[in-house]
């Protein structure tokens, strides 16, 4: 099977999409007055049916959004024409689609999400962000989470793994602002030989311009994000406010309220403070280097 590759056509995905159609239907029923309820019935549902549309947790009907409009008095053709063409992108299949079967539907979401995203904030505790590990690092953490998988399935989940890295290569992808504990490069993920290999692949990402890279050393004691690792992804769509995700073992949390938001905002920023500077990444990246 061919590796399939993020391109421009595909950045976001149907999680993004929807929630942007959905966005501007809301901004269209709220401008014209019109309530929820009455939205349903013209489009022969319920209100919490509108509900969901607005939200982007489901897929849109070329029939629903067409007599959605007429109602909101969208009359004009080439506005009507631009979002029942978004609304079509939103149906559209994901890069990821050919590895479904491996997804849960929460890791989708994020996959969709962190496509679309201009930034992305992270603090990591145990492991390398994902969007920085090499193929061989890649591997021995796919193994650890799913250690009974045949082989077929691990090679197919790395891939999926280093698909996703094409991100921050891509043009208009995520510029990624990451803060790691000292521990990540003490971890010998793999073996020796795989972290050595992943942290001179860090030197050279922490290099580019895409990203930046922090590590808060022990020394540093107790911290903003004692709590765990989490991930800020911010979007160029003004409808689209910024989403916290929280990974855990089987399931995932993603944060949208603005206090929420704003909480973690405010950690990852208090992070960016405590931990060792970007400058002095490459320097504590080689020092980790001689002591393995």
């Amino acid at each position: 099977m061919s590796t399939p590759h993020l391109d421009g056509t595909s950045a976001g995905g149907p999680t993004v999409r929807r929630m942007q159609v959905g966005a501007r239907l809301r901004r269209l029923r709220e401008a014209k007055g019109v309530s929820r309820e009455d939205a349903g019935w013209v489009i022969r549902a319920s209100e919490s049916k509108i509900s969901r549309m607005e939200l982007g947790r489901v897929s849109f009907k070329d029939r629903d959004i067409a007599d959605l409009l007429t109602l909101y008095g969208v009359d004009k053709e080439e506005e009507r024409a631009e979002l029942m063409a978004l609304a079509r992108e939103a149906n559209a299949p994901s890069w990821w689609r050919p590895y479904g079967d491996l997804l849960a539907p929460w890791f989708q979401n994020y996959l969709d999400l962190e496509a679309a995203a201009t930034l992305i904030r992270a603090y990591e505790v145990q492991f390398v962000p994902g969007l920085l590990q090499t193929e061989a690092y890649a591997r021995a953490v796919v193994q650890i989470g799913y250690g009974n998988a045949d082989d077929e399935e691990i090679n197919r989940r790395v891939k999926l793994r280093m698909t996703r890295k094409e991100l921050l290569t891509r043009p208009d992808g995520p510029r990624l602002w990451a803060v790691i504990d000292e521990a990540v490069l003490r971890r010998p993920i793999g073996g020796v030989d795989v972290l050595r290999e992943q942290i001179e692949a860090l030197i050279e990402l922490s290099a580019t311009p895409s990203v930046r890279l922090q590590v808060i050393p022990f020394g540093a004691g107790g911290h903003a994000a004692a709590g765990g690792a989490f991930s800020i992804l911010r979007f160029a769509d003004p409808d689209m406010p910024d989403v916290v995700y929280i990974e855990h073992l089987t399931s995932a949390l993603y944060l949208e309220k603005r206090e929420d938001v704003e909480a973690y905002v405010a950690a990852v920023g208090r992070l960016f403070i405590e931990a060792e500077p970007p400058a002095r990444t490459p320097e504590i990246l080689r020092a980790a280097l001689a002591q393995l």
